[in-house]
């Protein structure tokens, strides 16, 4: 028997379900409008990921960083930056530049710069929050590449550069193997390899970008954290220790915008985030030692708060969402299509696998 107390719980309880229901599908939109946005720029990442997977092998980088000497320092950020090496796949990249005499300095420089961007990044970041954005993330990659690896070749003795010799019969490096259709390559990295290396963080990101977006108010950042530097702070000690993706950070980082966190605070998180994570400053605590580790991080941390900074005195947020506002509402049957690819490989690639590849192929 229906009571009038059964029925009011009753109507509590479709009210209840109808709000989480629409809370749920403003999250879907909120995810897909960004997914629209950055899906045309992540394809030509993908591709361009490809080619460089083909024609640019691990084993031409391992050649060129063996001197001490700011030149190879440059000469390995330079290199870092377009390649598309996450957080995770960066290590076991960068543990072989030791092993095949690289410079303490020349592996944290690539260290560094390589997670920040790469082309998938730089493309999804151009499409997201603007080509001024894209080029200064580009720019700070580098720069702060270089400074790192100076700092930490200045402050480490010549006694102390010696490594580990390769003496793997297998390593692709040493033992260089043929075989492999270069044009085949490009489309089996840059649209297999790769979108499974960092289509779970980029999913994620996304769906966190669409769930700050739907339930967090705009004013959020304003509202707790209206201090420059506490933001930056804050952010800083957030992204530190989290494990996220140059590409999947993005998504993140434009909510966080939304929300009102500064440019320069959403550029601290894309740089220490991707950057740094736990098993990273594991990787150069056991092949560089702890000396390296505080240098790497305390310098990492004062170049990610200055570029934060300087790129407030640039940009300011309502530029970036004006442009999110505005490709939002642009988008066609093209960027729905793409989307719809993207949709598909990011599908694919959190499906299990027999194999797991977690660094750039030769």
């Amino acid at each position: 028997m229906i009571t009038p107390e059964n029925f009011s719980l009753i109507c509590v309880k479709f009210v209840k379900k109808g709000a989480l229901m629409e809370a749920v599908v403003s999250v879907v939109l909120k995810s897909w409008d960004v997914m629209a946005i950055m899906a045309p720029y992540l394809l030509l990442g993908f591709f361009v990921a490809g080619v460089l997977s083909a024609f640019v092998p691990v084993s031409f980088i391992e050649n060129h960083l063996g001197k001490r000497g700011i030149w190879q320092i440059v000469k390995a950020s330079l290199l870092g930056v377009p390649i598309p090496l996450c957080s995770c796949s960066v290590i076991p990249v960068t543990a072989s530049l030791r092993r095949h005499g690289a410079t303490k300095g020349a592996a944290i420089s690539f260290l560094t710069s390589t997670p920040q961007t790469g082309v998938d990044s730089i493309a999804a970041t151009w499409g997201l929050l603007g080509p001024l954005f894209a080029i200064f993330r580009m720019a700070v990659a580098f720069i702060t590449g270089v400074i790192c690896g100076a700092a930490v070749e200045a402050l480490t003795p010549p006694s102390e550069e010696s490594g580990d010799e390769c003496r793997d019969e297998d390593c692709p490096t040493c033992n260089r193997k043929s075989g492999v259709k270069k044009w085949k390559q490009i489309f089996v990295y840059g649209f297999g390899v790769l979108p499974r290396d960092i289509g779970r963080a980029l999913l994620i990101g996304i769906i966190i970008s669409g769930l700050l977006g739907a339930t967090v108010p705009e004013d959020f950042f304003t509202r707790y954290l209206n201090s420059e530097w506490l933001s930056m702070l804050a952010v800083m000690a957030l992204g530190i220790p989290l494990y996220v993706c140059s590409t999947g950070s993005i998504p993140i980082a434009l909510a966080m915008i939304g929300m009102g966190l500064s440019p320069g605070a959403a550029l601290v998180f894309l740089i220490t985030g991707p950057a740094t994570n736990a098993a990273t400053i594991a990787t150069v605590f056991q092949t560089m030692g702890r000396r390296a580790v505080i240098i790497y991080l305390a310098t990492l941390s004062l170049c990610s708060l200055a570029s934060g900074w300087l790129l407030n005195r640039i940009l300011t947020a309502q530029v970036i969402t004006e442009q999110v506002h505005h490709h939002a509402a642009e988008a066609g049957r093209f960027e729905q299509i793409c989307a719809l690819i993207l949709v598909g490989l990011l599908i694919s690639a959190v499906l299990p696998h027999k194999t797991k590849h977690c660094c750039h192929t030769d």
